[in-house]
């Protein structure tokens, strides 16, 4: 029952997974045609920075409470669980806002759109109260679906009515914002359904959970120096050419896309690993699985270019190198998700799956700073630095995985 369970959720976050994927691609080739490219670089560089501040705000707790919450006794503590993790995030969202000042004090891009970031940052601070981590650590995958698909939905409808030209480039986040505000109305409309009743123990256990949350935050945060950094960087170094910046993001626009595709079976067996603790099941997983990606990547190499005129329009398809070697990135970053928080995590070795990402981050920063001191900081060796440290991260996994294996349950 519990493998139909888990079957049955993956599927839930596959469908989410899918109008993630498709929603997106289906705006991208309208903005990329409708914007300047210029007006384009501006917006996706702008939504990678808001990356940060939706790690700070987020802070590890769709790891740390669905854990919290799949551990649960009861109904009440349920609602305890979430109350305290809204009001967490509430405080968080707080300190991001003064880290997105720090930013616009020493980025351009961001400085000259303040508006824009406001109201990027406005659609983050209502995304606090959305309880995706309770409906995915009571294994009700269905609500975030029906959640996700709702909210997005209406964004990317109103984007074809409303986004023209650049000059209706601040409708973007505003739409962000509706879709933010539908999704938390759909999502208390849930937990109303469910009979739990949202209740704070106090702002002591809040800042608790806070440190409770600190490790998984630490892991989340290391992460995005595999993308968000990248990007981040990229504008700064390159900030006269914003051409670079635009075919940059659009190439990893067209990967993330095909990596949110891994995230449903890392998110429908994690619970599952955290009262199972099967090394049976991942092996399993992965020998379904890789064949599959395998075959992907191969793909992608071949129809790279074809990808970025369909997606993009022709004037991206001068990025066909840079995304060909972004392609090694979709190869190691699926077993080494696999081999993090759902089989690391389950067996409580937050401290190894942290530390291991950490010190893939560490890689990535040097091989950066390699870049930058040799004057080769260009796109094609980032990209081959960002597949680099994905290869790095599933080998320190596979080793701390093997050293821990006797943690594991070895049932098929």
């Amino acid at each position: 029952m519990r493998k139909s369970r888990v079957l049955g959720n993956t599927a839930m976050l596959y469908v989410m997974t899918f109008a993630k994927l498709v929603l997106p691609l289906i705006t991208l080739p309208y903005l990329t045609r409708v914007l300047s490219k210029e007006g384009y670089a501006t917006v996706s560089y702008v939504k990678n920075c808001m990356t940060y501040v939706q790690l700070f705000t987020d802070f590890g707790f769709i790891l740390s409470s669905v854990k919290d919450i799949a551990q649960a006794e009861d109904s009440d503590e349920l609602g305890r669980i979430t109350g305290n993790t809204f009001l967490s995030k509430l405080i968080l969202s707080i300190g991001s806002g003064v880290v997105l000042l720090l930013m616009c004090a020493f980025i351009d891009v961001l400085r000259e759109n303040a508006a824009f970031v406001l109201l990027s940052y406005i659609s983050v601070v209502i995304t606090v109260f959305l309880a995706d981590f309770l409906f995915r650590g009571i294994e009700k995958m269905h609500y975030v679906t029906l959640i996700f698909v709702a909210s997005k939905s209406v964004s990317t409808a109103l984007t074809f009515v409303f986004i023209s030209s650049d000059k209706d480039i601040l409708l973007i986040p505003t739409l962000d914002i509706i879709a933010s505000v539908v999704a938390v109305m759909i999502s208390f409309l849930v937990i109303k359904h469910l009979k739990i009743k949202v209740r704070t123990s106090g702002l002591a256990d809040c800042l608790a959970l806070i440190k409770s949350s600190f490790v998984y935050f630490l892991s989340s945060i290391a992460t995005t120096a595999f993308s968000a950094l990248n990007t981040l960087l990229v504008g700064i170094f390159m900030k006269d050419d914003l051409s670079a910046v635009a075919n940059w993001s659009v190439c990893l626009t067209i990967i993330s896309a095909i990596q949110n595709l891994y995230s449903p079976i890392c998110n429908g067996i994690y619970p599952y690993m955290i009262k199972e603790k099967s090394l049976g099941f991942i092996h399993k997983i992965l020998a379904l699985f890789m064949p599959i990606v395998a075959l992907g990547c191969a793909f992608s190499f071949f129809f790279s270019r074809t990808a970025l005129i369909i997606v993009g329009g022709g004037e991206y398809a001068e990025a066909d190198s840079l995304l060909r070697a972004m392609i090694p990135i979709l190869f190691f970053s699926f077993p080494a998700q696999i081999y993090g928080w759902p089989t690391l995590g389950a067996i409580g070795k937050a401290k190894e799956t942290t530390s291991t990402t950490i010190i893939a981050a560490a890689v990535q920063v040097a091989g950066i700073a390699v870049l930058l001191i040799t004057n080769k900081f260009t796109l094609v060796p980032l990209a081959i630095l960002r597949g680099t440290t994905e290869a790095v991260l599933l080998t320190l996994r596979m080793v701390a995985v093997y050293k821990n294996k006797k943690e594991f349950i070895l049932r098929e």
